[in-house]
């Protein structure tokens, strides 16, 4: 499942110039692994507590905007539904793809805006363009 979706990401990339971010990555970093591996990616990863040097510390809830600066995908494994509006907020703000991977059957709190369910071979996740 996670071979997919990081391969959707890679997709959605299409070899061009992209800037990701990785919002609460906390000490799953299967994903960011995946990524930084290709030439074309720009890769941050944040979280309010960073497990190791390579994370940088932000708050979700009150964003350092200034690192998200030029980001074109967010993504989030399984952030906590209180945080999940958050991350909506800021994707708007910044005018980025915004991908959420939520804990299986978990509904998702974003009441402002409708994501959608996307399902990429054996992952399933939300997206909002």
């Amino acid at each position: 499942m996670w071979q997919d979706f990081a391969e959707y990401i890679l997709n959605e990339t299409k070899g061009r110039e992209v800037k990701i971010a990785e919002v609460g990555i906390g000490k799953f970093s299967q994903i960011a692994d995946i990524l930084q591996k290709e030439d074309n990616i720009t890769l941050i990863k944040t979280d309010i507590l960073p497990a190791d040097a390579t994370v940088i510390k932000d708050d979700i809830t009150n964003p350092n905007l200034e690192l998200y600066n030029d980001v074109d995908i967010i993504y989030s494994i399984r952030p906590p539904s209180e945080l999940q509006p958050y991350l909506v907020k800021l994707a708007r703000i910044i005018g980025s793809q915004l991908i959420i991977k939520p804990l299986t059957n978990e509904d998702l709190n974003t009441p402002e805006v409708k994501m959608k369910l996307k399902n990429f071979n054996k992952a399933s996740f939300y997206i909002l363009r």
